[in-house]
């Protein structure tokens, strides 16, 4: 077998290491950190005397009260089957705080093919701040899946360098849970990319992996 061009030897060792860089972003200082719950808190109106008390705590007790844990999530066969070549024990993901996110990714590179799966969960403090947070990563262009009590596939195909690249987004939400899997795919042999029905057909399936975790772990 004729070894691959620098250039694209280089690409797909550093590809994972972008990616992750940009999951830390998000997890560390960007919308998906601490601080910007922190901030999200900070803004909400504090409640007036004459306003009708709410469900105490104890009434309002969250379905999840904290992730899974990410690499056991999806079972071996389907990384086996959707990252060929990757040792199933994945690669845990940072994060500032663990009993409110967190996330595991698979990544390998078999002959000439490249394919990385990831999976991250968050848990809200209630199933109304799941369902807002939901709503709002919803850009339009999603299919609508039947996963947990809400789901939606978006998926597109990127050419850089001639190089092309498809991707699968799946999100979902579980009660006070929000699940996110993003797998995708190319041959740098062809240039090309798996088509769109394996690329999604393998990201719903790590999807319904992650749900079915979450729900045997921590809620019912």
């Amino acid at each position: 077998m004729r070894s691959l061009p620098l250039p694209v030897m280089l690409t797909a060792r550093l590809l994972p290491v972008a990616l992750l860089a940009c999951v830390g972003w998000a997890w560390s200082t960007g919308p998906m950190s601490d601080s910007a719950d922190k901030k999200h808190k900070d803004a909400s109106p504090e409640p007036t005397a004459s306003a009708s008390p709410g469900p105490s705590a104890s009434v309002a007790a969250r379905t999840y009260a904290k992730p899974p844990a990410p690499c056991g999530a999806v079972t071996a066969a389907t990384v086996k089957a959707l990252v060929p070549g990757a040792g199933t024990a994945g690669k845990e993901l940072a994060a500032t705080d663990e009993s409110v996110r967190r996330g595991c990714s698979w990544s390998a590179l078999k002959g000439y093919d490249y394919h990385w799966l990831d999976v991250s969960f968050e848990v809200k403090d209630s199933d109304a701040l799941a369902k807002q947070a939901y709503a709002a990563g919803d850009k339009g262009d999603g299919t609508p899946q039947e996963i947990g009590d809400g789901a939606r596939l978006t998926s597109a195909l990127t050419t850089k360098d001639k190089q092309k690249t498809r991707e699968a987004i799946v999100t979902v939400r579980a009660a006070n849970a929000l699940v996110t899997v993003t797998y995708n795919g190319s041959d740098f042999e062809t240039k090309g990319a798996p088509s769109a029905d394996t690329v999604d057909k393998g990201a719903l399936r790590a999807a319904r992996d992650a749900v079915a975790a979450l729900r045997a772990t921590t809620g019912v």
